[in-house]
């Protein structure tokens, strides 16, 4: 079998890391008014933010780490993902982007960011780090006092209960409470994962891998991404080689994912990769920096590759992080009076504000609006390209009059052919339109986001009932390009799902509509001409159009 271009099988089922650059979400918010008091709290102005996907929580670490050139504010962030494993990622990334500098240095910190963010595999040290940092939180998430106190920045208030148990269990996953790394075999996960995406063309890997980088990344932008370091993460899963390549042996459990299979009539779980193996992770910090010596050309060849700039570009992130973390952290003299130098009142210390990371129910999009501290309530509202399905009108009323829309484009998926990405773009467009908003005058054109604002004199467009967007035949076709295809999701074999003992950290948005009527039997590698059949199971388009209708 082949997987032809413009499948987007190379998706995958669930994202680890953003297939964009990370924004400063200050930046795209509404201008705040001067003599404005609304959404403030003692005297603070308050940004509210919706993020649908974000992911790896690289707009929310920019955001800060930007702070300092703005106004002082309070951040309320509320993420909402599909899967409690990213919830889980968002936390630890957070908690390592904050660790005291006296603990671990800025460069130790910014490697092992880059190593558990985008790579299959760990070396020892790393995989030491998360397993200690996995406990600690497994512990915190049960005892919410204990979790206020040490993660102040945190809530997971919103949560239920069963979610916040499933949290515990992934936790408890990555902490090793199932041991040896044949309970997760990353390198074998992921080289069925490339074997079932490139079927036939397997052997010609190699050439797959750099016509997709040159003919396609190279095209869209993304000239700094090297033909070595894409094709060692295209082969082996890891992307930031900082040491010897010698050092990677152990599986990342961080990209673990649940999921819930039908096996004779009987749900049944399973674990496996099902993230990215098209792109890569040079996207979100690795092709666009402050610092454009790093994006000097010699002889036509970048002098930098995204590795590089990615890791230089984080360890500026983590370096300016420092002031959230410990913003009293110059030294003080043991007989000075707090808040006096030489008698005279000390002016108060700058601090770029306070920030919250609230994290919203699985699947509670469609159910928001219902109440009323959400009615109008955010400034920006960020959908990420694989949840775009979810911008509905319902979703539109949670966001307040002259509030601003960022949708993320498919413009870094390798398997989209241009004709996929104008259609795209414009069905953003519409469901963009039918949930109340119009395009954001004064910004100039971009491919890798759409930007629109709630319009005030204008209500939601009843999406069902607008003919002129979901059932005129002329107009492009839902984005199936972004709907797990059913070879990448129903018809795995056995070595690309380990199943789950225990605990299951599993959660209902990870079921997809095809997965009742699969069966497990088609896990099981085919013999003979035994082949499962996917003409059963329901086409992506029309898991598309029942998910925005």
């Amino acid at each position: 079998m082949t997987t032809p271009a413009g499948s987007g099988a190379g998706f995958g089922s669930v994202s680890w890391w953003g297939l964009s650059p990370a924004l400063d979400l200050q930046a795209e918010s509404p201008p705040m008014a001067p003599d404005s008091q609304a959404n403030t709290e003692h005297g603070t102005p308050e940004l509210d933010v919706l993020l649908l996907g974000s992911v790896d929580g690289r707009h929310l670490l920019r955001t800060l780490a930007q702070a300092a050139l703005w106004s002082p504010r309070k951040f309320h962030f509320y993420v909402l993902e599909n899967n409690l494993e990213a919830v889980a990622r968002h936390m630890l990334f957070f908690s390592l982007a904050l660790e005291d500098p006296e603990k671990m240095g800025l460069q130790e910190r910014s490697e092992v960011f880059l190593e558990v963010w985008g790579n299959a595999l760990l070396r020892p040290s790393v995989a030491a780090f998360v397993r200690a940092q996995a406990e600690r939180l497994a512990r915190l998430v049960p005892e919410p006092d204990r979790l206020a106190e040490q993660l102040p920045w945190l809530s997971l208030g919103s949560l239920k209960f069963r979610e916040r148990d499933a949290l515990e269990a992934v936790f408890r996953f990555w902490a090793g409470g199932e041991k040896g790394p044949e309970t997760f075999p990353m390198s074998r996960l992921w080289d069925m994962r490339l074997r079932h995406y490139l079927g036939s063309r397997y052997d010609a890997r190699r050439g797959v891998s750099d016509w997709d980088l040159h003919m396609k990344l190279h095209d869209r932008g993304a000239r700094v991404i090297h033909t070595r370091e894409f094709r060692r993460w295209r082969d082996t899963g890891v992307a930031f080689e900082l040491r010897d390549s010698s050092a990677y042996q152990l599986p990342n459990r961080t990209l673990a994912s649940g999921r819930l299979l039908s096996h004779r009539g009987e749900r049944v779980a399973a674990r496996g990769y099902w993230g990215d193996i098209a792109t890569g992770p040079f996207v979100a910090f690795g092709i666009e920096t402050d610092d454009e010596s790093l994006l000097r050309t010699s002889n036509g060849q970048p002098v930098k590759t995204a590795g590089e700039i990615t890791q230089h570009n984080v360890t500026e992130l983590f370096r300016a992080m420092a002031a959230w973390g410990h913003p009293s952290a110059a030294p003080r003299d043991p007989d000075e009076v707090p808040g006096e130098i030489n008698g005279v009142q000390e002016p108060a210390a700058s601090s770029p504000g306070s920030f919250t990371v609230h994290f919203l129910p699985l699947g509670s999009t469609q159910t928001l609006h219902h109440r009323s501290c959400y009615k109008g309530r955010f400034q920006l509202l960020y959908v990420a390209c694989g949840m775009v399905h979810l911008l509905s009108p319902e979703l539109g009323v949670c966001v307040a009059p002259g509030g601003r829309l960022i949708v993320e484009l498919a413009r870094y998926l390798v398997d989209v052919r241009q004709e996929q990405l104008q259609g795209f773009r414009d069905r953003v467009g519409e469901l963009a339109r039918a949930a109340g908003f119009a395009p954001q005058p004064g910004t100039g054109p971009s491919e890798s986001f759409a930007r629109f604002y709630k319009c005030e004199d204008s209500a939601p467009i009843d999406a069902a009932a607008d003919s002129g967007i979901l059932h005129a035949e002329t107009r492009a076709p839902p984005p199936e390009l972004l709907v797990p295809p059913p070879e990448a999701t129903n018809s795995l074999s056995e070595d690309l799902a380990q199943p789950l003992q225990g605990q299951i950290p599993l959660s209902e948005p990870l079921q997809l509509p095809s997965e009742s009527q699969a069966s497990l039997e088609a896990l099981a590698p085919p013999t003979g001409s035994q082949t499962p059949k996917p003409e059963s199971l329901p086409g992506p388009s029309e898991i598309m159009t029942s998910s925005i209708s």
